[in-house]
């Protein structure tokens, strides 16, 4: 419940504290006066939208708060998981406006807007004006209905949800891959016929290079032996000219003198041991080159083959890649991707047997939550019929009617439709074309006060539920309305005397001009104010001895309700 509201710079409201009763509170006022600013902040509180043009003239900020008691173990564990405290048992719930921002606050915490109505949409039920058009809804209408039905039909609902989601994703997934299946095929062909080709060359990593490079040694295999037959003569020297000197046999002369020299002066001695050291170099440098020639030979088979080889590795590098790696990385890609579209074939075959199977479970789910509903809608129209005859509507009559769908929908496998009648006799037909706006006030306080009485809320605020009525069907909406509050706290903005005189607590809003800026602010009514607040709604005149008893009347009236 709401054990303190306060209000500042919102609307015409300057500053405000409000002290709703456990039980009934009834909230009055002249029209403009503001009295719709206390649902505005609380609507704040519960995450409402936030317009700055709610801001008071001249402030550049408002703010609400609201202090909660009588809290849940769930809520204290929402709080805590928001961050905020609970302190003394009771919450602050507050909320700030500027000219950019909003700010929420839970617990002392700062939280996104979407938190704060997460923890607060437990405590506070708002029933304003716009629940008459609402009431016209087969959606709010299918709410209605299943909030009544309770938790049976809240679990099956939400097991038939989740499979339905499901099923509308597999039946996505599986018309896309149907109507693809021919792109696909199309596609698995053309990457089938380039891995049969590739698989068929069977080109090898780095294998065009190696190849251009053996091709180029092959036909320049003449010019090599030259370069090295003359290398070879230079280190060795030529069989066929004795005289030719060598590199070899330089070197011995250079290592035999400079050894001999080394007799008569030791300093030759490290420069024998180098010439010896050449002599060395030369001798295998001599060597490897002859090896190299003797095995360098024409080979023109040898080259043909190559460029056979590289001519059908150019066919595929014209079409797969620039090098025989590219094309070789060609191949793994689109062999992975080969695999996923023949798998897509597997998975139409699996997608389309659990479509199968999720089908049967939602029809045999949508059975249990049309039965669920069934039952409920009967119950809810007798009780809803008792409250409109006590509503002064003794021959209404509601039905909820459970009209088939084409096929299941998110909620079930049909559509609620409430259907009203007023005068005996005459066939049910749906709400928002036979209600009159009186009667639609009283439908709505019928089923809200049906409908509260099982829910378990803690607080309902009530905006004008009793526009379009007066007279004896004003003194009854307020004796039900106090009923109400036997079960919940119960807080009304109400212009009719006969519902404020229910009240277990009367605050008056009243307005204030200076000439410029209007402001206004809540006062709570004593017994002798409460007297002339009623007989200025009655009659306008506050002061009326007959007005006055009226009044005093109406509250008698409801003292005993």
């Amino acid at each position: 419940m709401i054990s303190e509201l306060r209000i500042a710079d919102l609307g015409v409201i300057e500053s405000a504290v409000l002290e709703p009763a456990a039980g009934f509170t009834a909230v009055t006022g002249e029209t403009g006066a503001g009295k719709t600013m206390i649902v505005t902040s609380l609507g704040l509180l519960l995450g409402g939208r936030a317009d700055s043009g709610a801001i008071r003239r001249g402030a550049d900020r408002a703010r609400v708060e609201g202090v909660f008691a009588d809290l849940t173990a769930d809520v204290v564990d929402r709080v805590g998981e928001a961050g905020g405290d609970v302190e003394d048992d009771s919450l602050l719930v507050a909320r700030q406006l500027t000219g950019t921002r909003s700010r929420c606050f839970v617990g002392g915490a700062g939280v996104p807007v979407a938190v704060a109505a997460d923890v607060t949409g437990e405590l506070v039920v708002i029933h304003g004006q716009s629940e008459q058009l609402k009431l016209a809804a087969p959606e709010r209408q299918r709410e209605i209905l299943d909030r009544y039905a309770g938790a049976g039909l809240a679990g099956e609902l939400a097991a038939y949800r989740a499979d339905w989601t499901e099923r509308q994703a597999a039946r996505a997934e599986l018309a896309e891959l149907r109507d693809h299946a021919r792109e696909r095929a199309r596609e698995a062909d053309l990457l089938q016929f380039g891995l049969n080709e590739i698989e068929q060359v069977d080109p090898q990593a780095g294998e065009d290079v190696a190849l251009a490079e053996e091709a180029e040694k092959l036909q320049a295999v003449d010019d090599l032996r030259l370069a090295a037959h003359t290398a070879l003569v230079a280190l060795a020297g030529d069989e066929d000219s004795i005289d030719a000197g060598s590199a070899l046999t330089a070197a011995a002369v250079a290592r035999k003198s400079l050894a001999d020299g080394a007799d008569l002066d030791p300093a030759l001695e490290s420069f024998a041991t180098r010439a010896a050291d050449l002599q060395v170099l030369a001798q295998e440098l001599s060597q490897d080159v002859a090896s190299y020639l003797s095995d360098l030979a024409a080979d023109p088979a040898r080259l043909e083959w190559i460029a056979e080889r590289r001519a059908a590795l150019q066919g595929l590098t014209r079409k797969y890649g620039e090098t025989v790696d590219e094309v070789l990385a060609w191949a793994q890609s689109s062999a992975a991707r080969l695999g996923d579209l023949v798998a897509g074939d597997d998975r139409i075959e699996e997608l389309a047997a659990r479509v199968a199977q999720l089908d049967e479970a939602l029809l045999s789910r949508s059975a249990t939550i049309t039965e669920h509903r069934s039952e409920a809608a009967d119950r809810l129209a007798e009780a809803v019929a008792g409250e409109l005859a006590a509503l002064a509507m003794p021959h209404a009559r509601l039905a909820f009617t459970l009209e088939p769908l084409p096929e299941p929908g998110p909620h079930g496998a049909e559509q609620v439709v409430l259907q009203f009648t007023a005068n005996p006799g005459s066939t049910p037909r749906p709400i928002g074309k036979v209600a009159s706006g009186g009667e639609l006030s009283r439908i709505r306080l019928a089923l809200e006060v049906v409908l509260a009485e099982g829910s378990g809320t803690g607080t309902f605020v009530f905006d004008e539920v009793d526009s379009g009525v007066g007279g004896a069907v004003a003194i009854e909406i307020g004796r039900r309305l106090a009923r109400l509050s036997r079960h919940a706290q119960v807080i009304v903005v109400t212009h009719l005397a006969q519902v404020a005189a229910f009240a277990d607590r009367h605050l008056l809003v009243r307005k204030a001009s200076d000439g410029q800026i209007t402001t206004s602010g809540v006062h709570r009514l004593d017994d002798d104010e409460r007297l002339a607040e009623l007989a200025r709604m009655m009659a306008g005149l506050e002061d009326s001895d007959t007005a006055l008893a009226h009044a005093r009347e109406l509250r008698e009236l409801g003292k005993r309700a």
